[in-house]
């Protein structure tokens, strides 16, 4: 499905309740431009509602900021573990198809990088509550990818687990910054070499779970 283009977004999003529409509308002010460039009028004008209803819903911007990041990482692994399921039974496969959803998401049109990385980027203080967020990301990427890792059979999965995220964050970064969007598919060639040096090769790979 393509993306909607802001007239669209702006027609649906008046039609949800407030607290949807300030989280909405925040996210894709955030992703957009960042954080601290946004403004709390901005938003409210976006999602169209008063200042009373955001502090109603929030006490503060960074309070808003933790849940648009909560409920985009929540949304963020639905989808993938969904593209991972979808790959089949073969272990080997659902840890390429994390590549695959990269690529994915890194041809879409509304592709703007990583929202967590720019979130610890602009939020470097590791006991701030939204770096907090941007690092339960990346730790649940790498225990993602180390389970699939230990599901095909690798003798060290956390090793290959942090060698495959290496590899996709690479990929993310040279998409949002050179909009190069065939990193993705470079980096599953150079993660397929790597499962062939850390899985056991055999005709018949490992049951997938359990």
């Amino acid at each position: 499905m393509p993306p909607l283009d802001d007239d669209q977004a702006l027609a649906n999003l008046a039609l949800q309740p407030p607290r949807e529409r300030l989280l909405e509308a925040a996210l894709t002010l955030f992703d957009q431009e960042g954080f601290h460039a946004v403004g709390i009028d901005r938003i409210l004008k976006r999602a169209n509602v008063a200042k009373m209803t955001l502090y109603n819903h929030f006490p503060s911007k960074q309070a808003l900021i933790v849940v648009v990041l909560e409920q985009k990482l929540e949304d963020y692994f639905a989808w993938l573990e969904g593209l991972i399921a979808k790959a089949g039974p073969d272990p080997r496969q659902r840890l390429l198809a994390v590549f695959d959803a990269m690529s994915l998401w890194h041809s879409s049109a509304d592709f703007k990088g990583c929202l967590f990385l720019k979130a610890a980027g602009e939020y470097p203080n590791h006991d701030d509550p939204v770096h907090q967020v941007a690092h339960a990301h990346k730790t649940r990427s790498l225990a993602l990818l180390s389970d699939l890792s230990r599901r095909a059979g690798a003798g060290d999965p956390d090793l290959l687990a942090k060698r495959l995220l290496l590899l996709s964050e690479g990929a993310t970064s040279l998409a949002q910054v050179l909009g190069d969007d065939a990193a993705a598919r470079q980096a599953r060639d150079t993660a397929a070499l790597l499962l062939r040096e850390y899985l056991p090769q055999s005709d018949r790979a490992p049951a997938a779970a359990e």
